[in-house]
């Protein structure tokens, strides 16, 4: 049975320049160039930073671990911090920071600890959805800043390339406007904790308030930690009449705005992954099936 709708994939992993910061725990200094620096006190000379880095898309449970490997604290430390850290979280979030952990490069010290860190990510995660950009966005689209933080970690994980994130933004918000569920494999694979291509029919059914294909709306939490252009394509999306896309090769995804189109490209995309196969490479990413 052919799924109506199979969005890209998430790309979790990859690095790229996109939304990085440099952060300095401690009382911050501007220097220029955006860059925050500590500033030396008691006439100390200051301690050199270590490099944190969070990029964009990672999920809460891959910050804990960063955390932890980078102020060499046993495993789970970080996590079970969150239960006393006084995080500034949006009373939706109901303590659970997922999507407030702001992808960024965060320079570390001996004195950083899990609170500290969590803290400045996700006071920073604040400031970027109070600008009055997002707010204004937020509000046209009749959204909380929890749920531009939810909406834009759907496009962080489901857009291919920055150039994309506006489009799927609209399809999200054409799909909201019409009372369809969004179908969005990414949040099934963050019900199953996993980062797949393939979605089955069976998982399409699991009972799961993160399940989209089953439920109508918004999941209920933010399903990773979204950059600033994701935040931007969530409140200003590219206009236009688009219900469906689906990644026919790398660096070729296809936007419709009628069912039968969309299977048009689901059926070119099945061709270039059978034909992948037969030469015995990996198929494109994303797609349909």
């Amino acid at each position: 049975m052919r799924h109506e709708y199979r969005p890209s994939p998430p790309r979790r992993s990859r690095l790229t320049r996109r939304g990085r910061l440099a952060l300095f725990l401690g009382a911050p200094l501007a220097i220029g160039s955006g860059v925050l620096i500590a500033m030396p006190t008691g006439g100390e000379a200051p301690e050199k930073p270590r490099r944190l880095l969070i990029p964009e898309g990672w999920r809460a449970p891959q910050v804990y671990a960063a955390v932890d490997r980078e102020l060499k604290l046993p495993a789970g430390s970080t996590k079970k911090a969150v239960a006393t850290a006084a995080l500034a979280l949006p009373a939706e979030a109901k303590g659970n920071p997922e999507g407030y952990l702001f992808p960024a490069t965060y320079p570390v010290t001996s004195k950083s600890t899990p609170a500290t860190v969590l803290q400045y990510m996700v006071r920073t995660a604040n400031e970027r959805l109070a600008t009055k950009a997002v707010a204004d966005g937020a509000k046209a689209h009749g959204m909380t800043p929890y749920q531009t933080a939810t909406l834009a970690s759907i496009i962080q994980a489901e857009a291919e390339s920055r150039a994309d994130m506006g489009k799927v933004a609209r399809v999200v918000h054409n799909r909201l406007a019409r009372s369809m569920p969004l179908q969005m494999d990414s949040t099934i694979n963050y019900a199953l904790n996993r980062s797949t291509v393939d979605t089955k029919l069976s998982e399409t059914r699991i009972d799961s308030p993160f399940n989209t294909y089953e439920r109508q709306g918004l999941p209920p939490t933010p399903i990773d930690s979204p950059g600033l252009e994701a935040m931007a394509a969530a409140v200003a999306p590219t206009p236009g009449d688009w219900l469906f896309f689906v990644t026919v090769k790398p660096g070729d995804t296809r936007f419709s705005a009628t069912y039968e189109e969309h299977q048009e490209h689901v059926a070119e995309f099945n061709r270039n992954r059978s034909a992948a196969a037969a030469r015995g490479q990996a198929g494109p990413p994303g797609g349909a099936s």
